[in-house]
């Protein structure tokens, strides 16, 4: 509305700029709203895995594992359900992909520091205690609820002992070149599993420091080879 020289009010049409600088804007918003649905088609499907596998974390981190659902990650990812379900297929799905990150990443982090370490069976013992609980601590408490979760289903317990001996094969390789008789028992193995695992929860639920949990596991492992001798 605009007056006119009688002093009265009557309707106008918009002039001729504004009405192109609000449609050049319109056309903008469009424009960027495509371009961020262009943005997220255009992930690849091991970026897409990615980021799905991070946003898991964060909600197990932030909500717990009971809210870890596939539709609950496609929720959060701004993906559709098919999306997620195309990449694990079911929640049982998930959590193993998540494990298998998890172990992964254990052992990249374990390979580079035995590589790394001096040939002498405290500083092996060391470097085994120190990646096992550091990798632990450092997906926080997840990983002691995402093991418990796998404990629930037969599929998913297989998988979680499969890389549990992949782990003991590999610190006997580690280990056994400094017992006299080269040879070391599974049960003394297993065993040393089992401590780890125990040490590294605890100290990710606070009951004992990092550093009280690898003093401890890094003993045991010390004790494991001289028994072997």
């Amino acid at each position: 509305m605009i007056k006119d020289k009688r002093n009265l009010y009557t309707k106008s049409r918009l002039p001729l700029v504004s009405y192109l600088w609000y449609i050049n804007m319109s056309s903008n918003k469009a424009h960027s709203k495509l371009a961020n649905s262009q943005t997220r088609i255009r992930l690849t499907r091991e970026e897409r895995y990615q980021q799905l596998t991070a946003i898991a974390w964060q909600i197990i981190r932030n909500e717990g594992t009971e809210a870890l659902t596939l539709g609950r990650l496609a929720e959060k990812a701004s993906v559709t359900k098919p999306v997620v379900y195309d990449h694990f297929g079911t929640r049982s799905g998930l959590l193993a992909a998540l494990y298998i990150e998890f172990d992964n990443r254990q052992t990249i982090i374990m390979d580079t520091a035995i590589q790394q370490s001096e040939p002498i069976l405290e500083k092996k013992a060391a470097v085994i205690a120190s990646s096992y609980i550091n990798c632990v601590l450092f997906q926080g408490r997840e990983i002691p609820s995402i093991i418990a979760a796998l404990a629930g289903s037969p599929e998913l317990e297989k998988i979680k002992r499969e890389y549990a001996k992949i782990f003991v094969e590999k610190c006997r390789v580690i280990l056994v070149p400094y017992t006299q008789s080269g040879k070391m028992t599974a049960a003394s193995l297993w065993a040393m599993l089992g401590a780890a695992e125990t040490l590294s929860y605890a100290a990710a639920n606070g009951d004992i420091t990092a550093t009280q949990a690898e003093i401890e596991l890094s003993a045991i492992i010390i004790a494991m080879v001289e028994r072997s001798l």
